[in-house]
Protein backbone atom coordinates (compact mmCIF):
# COMPACT_ATOMS: atom_id res chain seq x y z
CA UNK A 1 0.00 0.00 0.00
CA UNK A 2 1.08 3.11 -0.77
CA UNK A 3 1.71 6.11 1.74
CA UNK A 4 0.29 9.66 1.65
CA UNK A 5 0.70 12.54 4.08
CA UNK A 6 -1.72 15.11 3.48
CA UNK A 7 -1.59 19.02 4.70
CA UNK A 8 -4.70 18.81 6.77
CA UNK A 9 -5.66 22.80 7.62
CA UNK A 10 -9.09 21.91 9.32
CA UNK A 11 -11.02 23.06 6.03
CA UNK A 12 -12.86 21.04 3.55
CA UNK A 13 -10.47 21.07 0.82
CA UNK A 14 -7.73 19.02 2.77
CA UNK A 15 -10.29 17.13 4.40
CA UNK A 16 -11.84 16.06 1.43
CA UNK A 17 -8.49 14.87 -0.17
CA UNK A 18 -7.63 12.45 2.68
CA UNK A 19 -10.66 11.15 2.11
CA UNK A 20 -10.74 10.44 -1.69
CA UNK A 21 -7.29 9.32 -1.04
CA UNK A 22 -8.15 6.63 1.55
CA UNK A 23 -10.91 5.61 -0.98
CA UNK A 24 -8.82 5.18 -3.05
CA UNK A 25 -6.47 2.78 -1.58
CA UNK A 26 -3.95 5.15 0.01
CA UNK A 27 -2.28 4.75 3.49
CA UNK A 28 -3.26 8.20 4.64
CA UNK A 29 -1.20 10.49 7.60
CA UNK A 30 -2.52 14.01 8.59
CA UNK A 31 -0.05 16.68 9.55
CA UNK A 32 -1.04 19.82 10.44
CA UNK A 33 1.72 22.45 9.58
CA UNK A 34 1.70 25.38 12.54
CA UNK A 35 2.42 28.01 10.72
CA UNK A 36 2.04 31.03 13.20
CA UNK A 37 1.62 31.91 16.96
CA UNK A 38 2.45 34.88 17.02
CA UNK A 39 -0.47 36.92 18.04
CA UNK A 40 1.99 40.51 19.02
CA UNK A 41 1.59 41.02 15.40
CA UNK A 42 -2.10 40.19 14.17
CA UNK A 43 -4.48 42.44 13.90
CA UNK A 44 -6.98 40.90 15.73
CA UNK A 45 -4.81 39.64 19.00
CA UNK A 46 -5.82 36.42 17.75
CA UNK A 47 -4.34 33.73 15.58
CA UNK A 48 -6.80 30.53 14.89
CA UNK A 49 -4.46 27.59 14.54
CA UNK A 50 -5.47 26.37 17.66
CA UNK A 51 -9.16 26.17 16.35
CA UNK A 52 -7.53 24.70 12.76
CA UNK A 53 -5.59 22.41 14.59
CA UNK A 54 -8.75 20.87 16.43
CA UNK A 55 -10.63 20.73 13.34
CA UNK A 56 -8.01 18.97 11.50
CA UNK A 57 -7.61 16.35 14.32
CA UNK A 58 -11.54 15.80 14.22
CA UNK A 59 -10.87 15.12 10.35
CA UNK A 60 -8.22 12.67 11.53
CA UNK A 61 -9.96 10.71 13.98
CA UNK A 62 -12.90 10.27 11.71
CA UNK A 63 -11.04 8.92 9.13
CA UNK A 64 -9.00 7.12 11.63
CA UNK A 65 -5.74 8.16 10.45
CA UNK A 66 -2.85 9.05 12.30
CA UNK A 67 -2.61 12.63 12.78
CA UNK A 68 0.25 14.69 13.94
CA UNK A 69 1.08 18.63 14.13
CA UNK A 70 4.89 19.98 13.06
CA UNK A 71 5.70 23.89 13.88
CA UNK A 72 6.76 25.57 10.73
CA UNK A 73 6.34 29.46 12.54
CA UNK A 74 10.18 30.25 12.51
CA UNK A 75 10.77 28.72 9.15
CA UNK A 76 7.08 30.21 7.75
CA UNK A 77 8.39 33.76 9.44
CA UNK A 78 11.99 33.95 8.06
CA UNK A 79 10.69 32.65 4.68
CA UNK A 80 7.52 33.79 3.71
CA UNK A 81 7.05 36.97 6.15
CA UNK A 82 10.63 38.39 6.12
CA UNK A 83 10.80 38.27 2.40
CA UNK A 84 7.11 39.65 1.98
CA UNK A 85 8.15 42.54 3.86
CA UNK A 86 11.55 42.94 2.37
CA UNK A 87 10.20 43.07 -0.98
CA UNK A 88 7.46 45.41 -0.02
Amino acid sequence: MKRVVVGLSGGVDSSVAAYLLQQEGYEVIGLFMKNWHDTSVTISNECPWVEDSSDAMSVAETLNIPYQTIDLSKEYKERIVDYMFAEY
